[in-house]
């Protein structure tokens, strides 16, 4: 465990921002009595263990542990280490579980090995399969497992480990059965690619096949006998991966599920949950329309059960498609301005209530997660349907909640501005327990003031140092963004300012601003990025600067203004120290995006659309032009292993500036993808940027 000697970069690094400890990845019994979930054993341990919650007595029961088991989380197979990456993983130990309908047994992966694991007793078992194994799911029935391994489907009988079979597969280097392809997992929230039927005889399987889909190599500079690994990436405007569909029985015969692919190329989701059909979520490439389907496994033909379009984009929402008895399709959609829950195309939750994602639909009540008037604080509402009655908070809805669950009981993860970490709940209606948290506390408390800025009313947050005083004089500023659409920098969860807070101890006066593009404020807000990503995501940071300097002058120096970000943040910060040098004197642009006909389709023609159609679109979000106008201090932070936003877009820049003779500063970190879960990485960045920025205003060292 870190002790109060540490700082705060190694502290951050060691406990991986706080997350390590923390109790996660939720699964609630049908009777609500117990909850399966995911944790360590300290706020610096990162082996995650198996563990049962009991909701009656509030104990916790660790029912499986990787260090007693000897086996380690090494030598991943490389469709494991993708799916991690895809989800930002960093842990190790046991990060994914699958149970049975009934949460009996759970099944897992551990070091290409599968293990299943009686919930009850706590014993775990190895079973004697050929590996890797990737992605174990159990059938609801709890009788079989499926996985894949080497790019097939393969299965067995839990009572016969040894009668393994390859269900379904092709000899074909480039085609998988049961994986998601790339976008599914980066962009759509889909990580998986196969889905038991509630029998447990059949299976709903994807197929990939990526033989059109560019292929790219990702080099390993530090080492030249290394061998470059290959990746299939769709960046914007090529090929995506070609997915199907597949009903696969356990005698083998395989169902083709039939939709109009070549309009509708994205699998966005499937569902084959015990209260209704085999449905899929499909979406066109200009994801202009999104189709829920209904399909016949026998047959495979499909029926229309619902279509959205929009003028610019139709958003995926994590929860549904759902289904009340069966019968009635719960959905999400986009009206007066406000993103609602619907059954069977009818609003069931008010106008002004951005429902974030649906946690659980079933009796006569929707469960989602949502935010008000207040788009820094979500909670959990439960929304009747067929009875009257206003919605009804779960949770409070002063700070930030999210929920997993049934209709038995609910886990209530909250966050608040007052207090570093989470508390977890399970609430039913017969009792309330508490899942405890082994979580790090932090060496340093936030103070970040929420404010209201500019005509737009951006939501902003103010760090300032810790016992600094309007006669000290006011600070150097440092913007401290992401940015871009659909995420948050400003949300009333105290451990989202930590680092922000660091720099502020510093001598830093921080500000972090959401402007438009973020969710929770509506359909035209969200949509005020389409066809340009740089014009309003900069000018409100520009304009959320300048009110906060007009609110504080005694605290902001506006002669000293830095801005750093990461990945989208990392792009705004290169693009406001190019196109405003009038603003910001210095920046510090991570794993930015520079090129964005160099990242993948279903993000970036989202909001461009396809460059041979869009050009202009391409060319306005570009920072490649920019580069002549480079006049201040610039580094250029770069993961040389990052299959996300590859190293191109930082090399390109740079080599734009340099062909410009714009001084540059450029910092490749080897071995480094899109994260940078590396202890040492991790905390020497931090210090680096600080480094950085102290030398590029102008300020004193310490």
């Amino acid at each position: 465990m870190s002790n109060t000697a540490d700082t705060f970069p190694r502290q951050y690094a060691r406990t991986q921002g706080f997350r390590l400890g923390e109790p996660r990845s939720f699964t609630v019994s049908p009777d609500g009595g117990r909850v399966v979930f995911l944790r360590s054993n300290a706020g610096d341990d990162p082996v995650h263990r198996l563990w049962v919650h009991d909701a009656a007595t509030g104990e916790d029961h660790c029912v499986a542990d990787p260090s007693t088991l000897g086996a380690l989380d090494h030598d991943l197979p490389p469709e494991e280490r993708a799916r991690r990456e895809r989800v930002r993983e960093s842990g190790g130990g046991i990060v994914a579980y699958a149970t049975d309908q009934a949460v009996h047994t759970a099944v897992f992966a551990l070091g290409g090995q599968l293990w299943v694991c009686d919930l009850a007793t706590g014993e775990v078992t190895r079973m004697e399969v050929d590996g890797p194994v990737v992605d174990p799911r159990l059938d609801p029935t709890g009788q079989h497992v499926a996985y894949v391994r080497e790019r097939a489907l393969w299965i067995c009988a839990l009572a016969k480990p040894d009668k393994a079979s390859q269900l379904v597969g092709e000899d074909i280097p480039e085609v998988s059965w049961g994986l998601a392809e790339f976008v599914a997992g980066e962009e759509m929230g889909r990580t998986r690619g196969f889905w038991w039927s509630p029998d447990g005889q059949r299976l709903a399987v994807a197929r990939v096949d990526e033989i059109l889909v560019e292929q790219w190599h990702i080099a390993h500079p530090v080492d030249p006998s290394t061998p470059p690994t290959s990746m299939r990436y769709p960046a914007a405007g090529t090929a995506n991966a070609d997915v199907r569909l597949a009903v696969v029985g356990l005698d083998g015969r395989v169902t083709e599920i039939e939709w109009d692919r070549e309009r509708f190329e994205y699998l966005a989701n499937v569902r084959w949950d015990p209260d209704g059909p085999l449905t899929l979520v499909v979406q066109s490439r200009d994801q202009r329309s999104v189709r829920i389907l209904v399909a016949d496994p026998e047959s495979g033909a499909t029926t229309l059960a619902r279509e959205d379009t929009d003028p610019q984009w139709v958003d995926l929402v994590a929860g549904v498609p759902a289904w009340l008895d069966g019968t009635r399709l719960v959905g999400v959609t986009d009206s007066e301005d406000t993103r609602r829950v619907t059954v069977d195309g009818e609003p069931v939750s008010p106008p002004g209530l951005h429902v974030r994602y649906v946690v659980h639909a079933g009796g006569d009540g929707v469960v989602a997660v949502a935010s008000g008037d207040d788009p820094t604080a979500q909670a959990v509402w439960r929304f009747p349907v067929g009875s009257v009655g206003p919605p009804e908070p779960l949770s409070a809805v002063s700070g930030i909640t999210d929920a997993a669950g049934n209709g038995a009981a609910l886990v209530l993860v909250t966050r608040t501005l007052e207090h570093t970490g989470a508390v977890t709940t399970v609430t039913s209606q017969d009792a309330t327990s508490t899942i405890s948290s082994c979580a790090a506390a932090p060496v340093l408390t936030p103070r970040g003031e929420l404010l209201l800025l500019g005509r737009r009313e951006l939501r902003g947050a103010l760090m300032l140092p810790g016992g600094w005083r309007p006669e000290h004089g006011p600070l150097p500023v440092l913007l401290d963004p992401y940015g871009g659409p659909h995420a948050q920098r400003v949300r009333r969860s105290a451990n989202g300012f930590l680092v922000s807070q660091w720099f502020a101890e510093q001598g830093f006066a921080v500000l972090v601003a959401d402007g438009r593009g973020t969710p929770a404020r509506g359909h035209d807000w969200e949509r005020a990025v389409a066809g340009d990503l740089a014009a309003a995501p900069l000018q409100d940071q520009v304009d959320a600067l300048e009110a906060a300097v007009a609110a504080r002058p005694d605290a902001l120096d506006p002669c000293k203004v830095a801005i750093r970000g990461w990945s989208f943040g990392g792009f705004l910060a290169a693009l406001a120290l190019m196109r405003r040098p009038d603003v910001f004197h210095a920046a510090v642009a991570g794993a930015p995006v520079t090129e964005w006909a160099l990242y993948d389709t279903h993000y970036t023609e989202r909001y461009l659309g396809l460059p041979v159609d869009q050009p202009d679109a391409y060319r306005r979000s570009s920072l490649l032009d920019d580069a002549r106008k480079l006049s201040r201090p610039l580094l250029l932070i770069h993961g040389l292993d990052d299959d996300n936003v590859a190293a191109a877009h930082t090399l390109r820049l740079s080599r734009a500036l340099l062909e410009a003779g714009r001084p540059h500063t450029v910092l490749p970190l080897s071995g480094v993808t899109h994260m940078t879960p590396q202890e040492t990485v991790a905390e020497n960045l931090l210090l680096l940027q600080l480094d950085f920025l102290r030398a590029a205003l102008g300020l004193a060292r310490g």
